[in-house]
């Protein structure tokens, strides 16, 4: 069953010859507890692919699915409730609020909603995650490995529908990369969690379940399994 869909989507910027067509007829699926890349080259679409994914744009036409829901059919604030319940987001800066230590920016997006963190779970990714002996520590006393440790344990916390990661090794060097990219696998086999992952790199993109290609704003090639 789908988790994640995608239907005849579309964005354009602008208009006649001037018009961009960053994306020009996206249909797609993802399937639940699937770890898929999102591959192009700069400025591809697959940027603007992601941000359509998450909710964080509207699209000029078309439609999103998460988790049967039609995303853009929500008014702003229960789009803003239904992102932060369903969707984890992991960006190349981390975006870790340095105030908090590691077990505080891991469960904030639950305490957000009001609700009970379910402390054994959140303890399973800690531990999945190496991040025990990190608990009381601040973002600033981490490595950039680690702090993207913590944005992924954030991101599994709230047990979302699906995670969306934005050049998530952007930011590391090589050897951090493969640690995170590695763990990222872990967590999507060990959680049966969703995972669409947006890259240039051929090789980071290889360590997915499949690659969906993106050019000029289209699908192209199919989507290959890895």
């Amino acid at each position: 069953m789908g988790i994640l869909k995608t239907i005849d989507l579309k964005k354009y910027y602008g208009s006649g010859e001037k018009q961009v067509k960053a994306l020009d007829g996206v249909s797609l699926s993802v399937e639940k507890g699937e770890f898929v890349s999102i591959v192009g080259t700069s400025g591809s679409g697959k940027s603007t692919l992601l941000h359509m994914l998450g909710g964080l744009d509207y699209p000029t036409s078309g439609k999103v699915l998460v988790d049967d829901k039609d995303i853009f059919s929500l008014k702003e604030e229960a789009l803003t409730i239904f992102r932060r319940r369903k969707i984890g987001f992991v960006f190349q800066s981390f975006n870790l609020v340095p105030v908090l230590n590691v077990y505080e920016n891991i469960v904030l997006p639950i305490q957000l909603d009001g609700n009970q963190v379910d402390e054994e779970y959140v303890g399973e990714i800690i531990e999945t995650l190496g991040l025990k002996d990190k608990k009381e520590n601040l973002p600033s006393q981490l490595s950039g490995g680690q702090q993207q440790r913590v944005a992924i344990a954030r991101s599994l916390a709230t047990k979302p529908a699906i995670i969306l990661a934005d050049e998530p090794t952007g930011n590391l060097d090589s050897r951090t990369s493969s640690d995170v990219l590695s763990l990222l696998k872990v967590t999507s086999e060990k959680f049966n969690q969703t995972i669409a992952m947006i890259t240039h790199n051929e090789n980071i993109a290889s360590l997915a379940d499949r690659i969906i290609r993106i050019e000029d704003g289209r699908v192209k090639g199919g989507e290959i399994g890895a």
